[in-house]
């Protein structure tokens, strides 16, 4: 049994599947490996998400430490931008191999 901020987990698994687990997270985390980008990148990257949903799925990540957000300004309209903590940074190579396997799946299983 694992005990992280208070959460118990059966596996280091389960620890994993909780912050990087769902539809959106590991998309969001793969979109930002090359370079910090602003929300509007982000939402053309992964068009059938919904505003609440990836808004949603960025703050957790944020409160996890995984994606960093920089305000660049003080007046609205406020440009904002999302990039991966030194912390995110460690699941690079376990998104990759993510990646590197669903393009296996589908060369093998596409029509």
């Amino acid at each position: 049994m694992h005990q992280i901020k208070g959460k118990e987990y059966p596996c280091s698994a389960s620890v994993t599947m909780a912050l990087i687990g769902g539809k959106w997270k590991t998309v969001i985390l793969f979109h930002l490996i090359e370079k910090p980008l602003r929300y509007n990148e982000l939402r053309k990257g992964m068009q059938t998400v919904t505003e609440r949903t990836l808004s949603l799925q960025l703050k957790t990540l944020q409160e996890d430490g995984i994606i960093k957000r920089k305000v660049f300004s003080k007046k609205p309209p406020l440009k904002v931008e999302y990039s991966l903590t030194e912390f995110g940074k460690t699941l690079i190579p376990l998104l990759k191999s993510i990646a590197n396997w669903g393009d296996y799946v589908v060369t093998k299983f596409s029509k």
